[in-house]
């Protein structure tokens, strides 16, 4: 793969398709940030990259507590002036800020609801070093970010019911997302001892051609295909495709097949309602068994320029039960799986069914 010429034709190709495919509001202008600072800089430090960073790889520690890395410093600094000959207190302070803390209590609400007995496993995973992540967390040997530890949690959730479901029946091996950020998903469902998986991913320019990127460096070339390989095919058969699949938002209508498990953490409330409504029309017609979201349940906030970051109409927990006509919520709420902000925002999970 050479990202920086594949990423050009991916922007290429998106300006002639369909708006419903497109970056909205929330995403119009950033995209295009991104990318031109992917094509300045090396990708290869993208998770250290405060532009990549502030969109689509999230951390624990300065970006969740709004707490900068130089305020740290400063108040470290302050703390050791102050508070002196208090190791203990500063070590508490120091986990705090960096988001160790927060880390070891999503592990800990991990390991205590996954049945390590049943598949997906989810007890041996360990994220790569690939991007030169900061924000990434040692704990128990293995190596976890904040984009890992959310989609580890959404599944142990998803697990809970695939149990109560059907003890004896396969889990989810076709799994489908849209908007999968850096692929963290992926890479999680290659160490899940599944059978015969397939993890295909439908995202935006820049972000997909990332994820193509992290995939093949994390899982290898051999397992990953990417939009410069499907871009002339009209038809894209999911069976016979590789572990890993990513490709555009265009493509989306020339998959055909089924899976099992749609997931979408997150950049669904980044979207506007009708593009939404059309992605899950289309997603409904690969009928998953299963549909794992991620929503803020208050909804983005809204714009008020054109140069605002924000949507024009949020999307909230509520909306998704209309728009999913044939399935059963099952389970939604942002405790224990999902997150509650210092200032009162749930990041909730809702789990649907087929009926």
């Amino acid at each position: 793969m050479e990202f920086a010429h594949d990423l050009i034709l991916a922007r290429k190709d998106l300006a002639t398709q369909d708006p419903f495919y497109q970056p909205t509001a929330f995403w119009s202008r950033s995209s295009t940030e991104i990318t031109e600072n992917l094509l300045n800089e090396d990708v290869k430090g993208f998770r250290s990259n405060p532009h990549c960073l502030r969109f689509f790889v999230p951390n624990y520690g300065g970006q969740a507590n709004g707490i900068s890395v130089d305020k740290q410093m400063v108040l470290l600094k302050a703390f050791r002036s102050h508070i002196p000959d208090n190791p203990r207190g500063l070590l508490a302070f120091e986990q705090y800020l960096s988001g160790r803390a927060e880390a070891l209590a999503d592990l800990r609400v991990l390991q205590a609801t996954d049945d390590p007995l049943r598949l997906p496993r989810l007890d041996r995973f360990s994220e790569s070093k690939v991007g030169r992540p900061i924000g990434q967390h040692e704990i128990e040997g293995r190596r976890f970010s904040r984009s890992a530890l959310n989609y580890l949690l959404g599944l142990a959730m998803l697990k809970r019911y695939l149990g109560r479901h059907a003890p004896n029946a396969p889990a989810p091996c076709r799994v489908l997302e849209i908007g999968g950020g850096f692929g963290s998903l992926g890479e999680i469902l290659s160490q899940a001892d599944l059978p015969n998986w397939r993890y295909i991913d439908i995202d935006i320019p820049p972000t997909g051609t990332v994820a193509e990127w992290y995939l093949r460096q994390a899982l290898g070339e051999d397992q990953v295909i990417g939009y410069a390989q499907t871009r002339e095919q009209i038809k894209i058969e999911v069976d016979g495709l590789p572990p890993v699949a990513v490709l555009m938002p265009w493509q989306l209508p020339m998959l055909n097949g089924t899976v099992d498990l749609f997931v979408n953490f997150i950049s669904f409330q980044e979207m506007e309602p009708p593009i939404v409504e059309n992605y899950l029309r289309l997603v409904s017609k690969l009928g998953p068994e299963w549909i794992l979201l991620r929503n803020l349940r208050e909804g983005k906030k809204r714009r008020q320029t054109t140069d605002d970051i924000g949507v024009d109409e949020p999307i909230r927990g509520d909306d998704y039960a209309g728009m999913l006509p044939s399935y059963d919520m099952v389970e939604r709420g942002a405790m224990p799986y999902g997150y509650v902000t210092v200032d009162g925002f749930h990041s909730e999970l809702l789990l649907f069914r087929r009926r």
